[in-house]
């Protein structure tokens, strides 16, 4: 791939070469997890890791042309201008305007992102020139992914499987090394926030906070981790609610002449950009014939998930990862770099199906050919039906086999007792 130099020019290979690394990158796994653990081993795989995402880490972003829209709101703000009261197109940024401008997303509407990741655009924008340059603080974050789950997973018998899911995952290296988006920054605060949950729930708390100030999708965890603060009965708990609360306050004050225009943004955004590779979404727009039900439904799902893992006091790894997935199967958004939410929670919860989803997931830039002949941007049904048939399939399946699994066992555990309890007699 970096010898491809532009992925997206060289699409066709690019897809071709991403499922031929998820080919190799499942032997690997296989391997691991029927071996056992050892310290070079590890050590082969954090080094391999690094030296992944340092090959792809020389390339200009070309799959997805995010990071320049990170420029432009860094540059924008770097020249005293606030983005989300202007969007790019607007004739008093004109003098702004470099080839990256030509190329970003949604140049028409100011920007959508959080208030954490403006101020890193801005330090991006002020310390780090060229387009390269700019994805450092992404890949970073990414890395202390990989340094906390390297730490937390020392302690599995196979650790080392574990780590590798995460570490050799070829969506997580492409998505980030190569196209540097910001979704690292919410994913490294949320593995962070597990990670410190049991033993410091308040900040647990607030580096969820910062996280969802980054990408939203950390705040549906926040409700459990107020919970297990004890919030509203105990001191602990208003204590990280307000510090949360100041974290907020003072990643939004420096925008705060925009925020009566929030709503419209989002509105606005919610306008152009729907329908974009989703899954279950989809087959509910079938069923209901309209977007908003679509789009409530899934809502609901994932807010009723969240406020159920809360009531239930559930174990905050497998809330995350039920909460995630159901995200990612329900929004009527899902580009291929929000699938990299999900797999450092593989780590601890190996499902098959969800890693054979991330590397299928390289299938929707299928929709870059059509883009470049004639600038129609289109996901393709069949391709849709490629990528998330075989996942829906192997998740079924395992969910019959791992019941009936269960089933055998809890008969001969009953056939057990009754010889007990015969022979007793």
């Amino acid at each position: 791939m970096a010898r491809s130099g532009d992925l997206k020019v060289e699409v066709i290979e690019t897809i071709a070469l991403a499922l031929a690394a998820g080919v190799v990158y499942f032997i690997a796994l296989y391997a691991l997890e029927h071996s056992a653990k050892s310290r070079p081993a590890f050590w082969i795989i954090v080094t391999a890791a690094v030296l992944f995402r340092l090959t792809l880490y020389s390339l200009t972003p070309s799959l997805s042309t995010d990071i320049q829209r990170y420029r432009w709101d860094g540059r924008v703000q770097n020249e005293g201008w606030n983005p989300y009261a202007l969007a790019p197109d607007d004739p008093r940024l004109a003098y702004l305007r470099d080839p990256g401008w030509a190329v970003m997303p949604g140049p028409e509407i100011p920007s959508m992102y959080p208030p954490l990741s403006q101020l890193v655009f801005r330090a991006g924008a002020r310390f780090l020139t060229g387009t390269v340059a700019f994805k450092l603080p992404f890949v970073l974050a990414e890395l202390l992914v990989l340094a906390i789950l390297a730490k937390w997973l020392r302690s599995y018998s196979d650790g080392n499987y574990r780590l590798a899911i995460y570490a050799w995952n070829p969506l997580v290296i492409v998505e980030f090394a190569a196209s540097g988006h910001n979704d690292a920054l919410a994913i490294a605060a949320m593995i962070a926030a597990l990670a410190i949950t049991k033993k410091r729930p308040g900040a647990s708390a607030i580096t969820l906070t910062a996280g969802s100030l980054a990408k939203l999708f950390p705040i549906t965890l926040l409700p459990l981790a107020l919970r297990l603060c004890s919030w509203p009965r105990k001191l602990r708990g208003w204590l990280a609610v307000g510090s949360a609360g100041l974290l907020a306050g003072a990643c939004v004050w420096p925008y705060r002449s925009a925020l009566t225009q929030f709503p419209q943004i989002f509105v606005r955004y919610q306008a152009i950009w729907q329908d974009y590779n989703p899954s279950l979404y989809a087959v509910l727009l079938w069923f209901s014939g309209h977007a908003e039900l679509a789009a409530g439904i899934g809502e609901g799902v994932v807010l009723g998930l969240a406020i159920w893992a809360a009531a239930r006091n559930i174990e905050p790894l497998r809330a995350a990862y039920l909460i995630v997935g159901a995200i990612l199967m329900l929004a009527p958004n899902t580009y291929s770099w929000y699938f990299t939410w999900i797999v450092p929670l593989l780590c601890f919860f190996p499902n098959p199906a969800w890693m054979l989803l991330t590397i299928l997931q390289f299938l929707s830039y299928k929709v870059l050919i059509e883009y470049q002949i004639n600038g129609i941007w289109h996901f393709d049904t069949y391709f849709q039906w490629l990528t998330y048939a075989p996942f829906y399939a192997l998740l079924l399946g395992s969910a019959l086999l791992n019941g009936r699994g269960q089933q055998a066992l809890l008969a001969s555990a009953q056939d057990e007792s009754g010889e007990i309890a015969g022979e007793t007699a």
